[in-house]
């Protein structure tokens, strides 16, 4: 193709893009009236030089291209994002920022998929994300209207009372401070993830009970961390979060194919865990791997062999 021609193509893509707004390479290669394999080729010329962009977040299997400028365009397809990702999404556009690490583990790791929507930045050595749209600085802007607020009732307080308190004035009322937030944010993943943590809830005035659901907190956290540490080292991807209990967790993962994992947060699994595990797979319709923090028993083993090699039950 002569090199008046590769100009006008590439110049068509930009000016396609700039009246749709972020488009996926199907529409583009309708557009210039070609192949997608070779519409594929120019939005790869043009991604070299930095005229177009592309999304991290997919839709089927295409990213997303647009020009500078257009990120916010990109918010149109959030509802392309998958279950759990859907969720932080709806959270952290609701709070407009988030601090890391006093979300659920699967939020927390949703976060850092949706590169699109979540920015992350520190505050005193913390990390928080804020809502793609949002400055930064708006940050500091909301820390102060909380400042405020906490210090409106102190206008009826003689000034030689104030004075007498100086320490008050320089507490730092972070937005994000661990207990306020803390109770907000489990407010919000309770209709989320878990009635049993809801139940909790309602008795947080206890300070023993919220030490415990702190504790409870951590020990999944850690739980979720072995088993995403695991499918790392074995290069599995984890594409859906099905659910994540205290006891145990389900993911939608890919090994060469689509399957269903099931993690027990036990040494001891028995032959409930397996029925339960082979019911969840069986409604999805996906073969099933499961995980333990211990090996299996030599009573389990043979009972897994009995069934393999099991026929059929009659009545006589």
């Amino acid at each position: 193709m002569p090199q008046q021609d590769t100009s006008d193509v590439r110049d068509k893509i930009i000016s396609f893009l700039r009246r749709k707004g972020p488009s996926l390479p199907v529409h583009i290669a309708g557009e210039i009236n070609t192949s997608i394999l070779f519409a594929g080729a120019f939005l790869s010329e043009l991604l070299a030089d930095k005229k177009v962009k592309t999304s991290n977040m997919r839709v089927g299997s295409s990213p997303l291209y647009f020009l500078p400028g257009q990120e916010y365009m990109v918010e149109r397809f959030s509802h392309h994002l998958k279950s759990k990702e859907r969720d932080a999404y709806e959270l952290l556009k609701q709070k407009r920022f988030l601090k890391d690490e006093i979300q659920h583990p699967a939020i927390r790791v949703a976060l850092r998929e949706i590169r699109d929507f979540a920015i992350p930045f520190k505050k005193n050595n913390e990390i928080y994300w804020r809502y793609h749209s949002i400055p930064e600085s708006e940050f500091q802007v909301q820390e102060e209207k909380r400042r405020i607020t906490q210090e409106e009732p102190k206008k009826d307080i003689p000034p030689e009372r104030i004075t007498t308190r100086p320490e008050e004035k320089k507490e730092k009322l972070d937005i994000f401070d661990k207990k306020p937030e803390q109770k907000i944010e489990e407010e919000k993943t309770t209709i989320i993830f878990s009635k049993n943590i809801k139940r909790k809830e309602k008795k947080k005035e206890k300070p023993k009970k919220q030490a415990k659901k702190s504790l409870v907190d951590k020990k999944e956290e850690k739980f979720f961390g072995s088993v995403k540490e695991f499918l790392s080292k074995k290069e599995i991807e984890i594409l859906e979060f099905e659910s994540f209990g205290k006891t145990d967790l389900t993911l939608k993962i890919k090994d060469k194919e689509e399957k269903l994992l099931m993690a027990f947060n036990k040494k001891k699994i028995d032959e409930k865990d397996i029925l339960k595990a082979h019911k969840k797979a069986q409604e999805k319709g996906l073969p099933y791997i499961i995980l333990s923090l211990g090996e299996p028993s030599k009573s389990l083993y043979e009972f897994i062999g009995a069934i393999k090699n099991l026929s059929s039950i009659e009545k006589l």
